[in-house]
């Protein structure tokens, strides 16, 4: 007797659907936890050419140490899909030439790093909420990131609300908000009577926006340096007392123990990670990676980035500021030392392909090429995926 087929029910349906979405996220979950048993490797003297370190994650191998090596497989994102990416960053649009930027890895010495997923990173991240603090370096992670989240799940419902100095993307079927904060300072900036006043011992101003947050990522230290008319303020203020200038790295680290003290004080560690980003390089001296063959005075026309593991190049004082007041912290934020593998990073700046840029600009990139900001996709990506790692595994 022929048996009478019986359609499934809806509710059966959707059962199994979801089982098989929790059991594909499970099985790159323990294939990516089988990529890291090196993480659980040494970690601790991978201190290269005299330059600070400080330990970033106890149980980790050095993430920091390795190389790049070209993977095909990337970009995981296009910029013509991610309509959140700034002009400035957003290299392809503005007639960048070369693609093969895009496609390199990061390989750390002694243990393998997991690919990003950003499904993974929704489902672990339901409900939360995660805020990048500091200049416009911090920017180009952010978006970044939202990119990288945004190609795993292209229907999902977003919603972007922009402003200054905070911007939120939220995926609203996860409850998932990614933030940024513009301060590139992180300590407050008041206007006095028309003039910016700097108080390096006063970060109320912004910190009480940053309360609350699942994940603090903080960034600072360019715009320290900056004079002239990119100077952005009129007067320092420490101790009561106004400076119309002091030693950078002097107000730097001040400006810095403010920050640590206000994370001690105001930050639950029960409840929330704290990242601090350590400072990322520019290209502007050819000299510094020992280019005779370089065609412009800066990144203009690098197109691959140094292989091996050092930069012959300086190393920025901002950052060996960044380590010293992280070692005298008390509950210490990971720091997430992209500076190295940045630096070998010379092909991955905007140059003269920034939407921000006139023709005239673009007509003299000895002068006017941004080495400084990083193409999208592109190196930005890495310290998401670095980011990722150290959040999760």
């Amino acid at each position: 007797m022929a048996l009478a087929s019986v359609s499934p029910s809806p509710r059966y349906v959707v059962g199994c659907c979801l089982l098989s979405l929790y059991l594909i996220l499970i099985q790159s979950h323990v294939a990516t936890s089988a990529l890291l048993v090196g993480l659980k490797k040494h970690h601790k003297n991978n201190n290269q050419n005299g330059r600070p370190y400080i330990q970033s994650n106890e149980t980790a191998c050095n993430l920091f140490v390795g190389s790049w090596i070209r993977d095909n497989t990337y970009p995981i994102y296009q910029s013509s899909n991610c309509p959140i990416i700034d002009p400035e960053f957003n290299c392809q649009m503005y007639g960048r030439p070369d693609t093969d930027y895009q496609k390199y890895r990061w390989k750390p010495l002694d243990c393998e790093l997991p690919r990003f997923n950003g499904l993974d990173f929704l489902v672990r991240m339901r409900g939360k909420t995660v805020l990048f603090v500091g200049d416009s370096l911090g920017r180009n992670q952010w978006q970044s990131l939202i990119c990288m989240i945004s190609t795993a799940v292209p229907r999902s419902p977003t919603q972007l609300v922009k402003g200054d100095p905070l911007s939120t993307f939220k995926f609203l079927e996860y409850g998932v908000s990614v933030s940024f904060y513009r301060a590139p300072y992180l300590v407050d900036i008041d206007a006095v009577q028309g003039r910016r006043i700097l108080k390096l011992e006063d970060i109320s101003g912004n910190g009480y926006a940053w309360s609350g947050a699942d994940v603090l990522s903080f960034n600072s230290g360019h715009w320290w340096t900056h004079k002239g008319a990119l100077q952005g303020w009129d007067y320092m203020e420490s101790g009561g007392l106004l400076y119309q200038d002091m030693d950078r790295l002097v107000a730097f680290k001040r400006g810095m123990r403010t920050w640590a003290k206000w994370v001690d004080s105001n930050v639950d560690r029960t409840k929330t990670r704290v990242f601090f980003q350590a400072i990322s390089p520019t290209h502007y001296n050819p000299a510094e990676w020992n280019s005779a063959a370089s065609v412009s005075k800066n990144c203009y026309g690098e197109t691959a980035p140094l292989s091996g593991a050092i930069y012959p190049g300086a190393y920025p004082d901002q950052t060996r500021v960044v380590q010293a007041v992280l070692r005298d912290t008390s509950t210490p934020a990971y720091l997430l030392d992209i500076t190295t593998l940045s630096e070998l990073r010379k092909d991955g700046h905007p140059s003269i392909y920034s939407g921000d840029f006139s023709p005239e600009q673009r007509a003299n990139p000895d002068r006017s090429a941004d080495c400084s900001h990083w193409c999208l996709p592109g190196l930005p990506d890495t310290w998401n995926q670095l980011f990722y790692t150290a959040l999760f595994f």
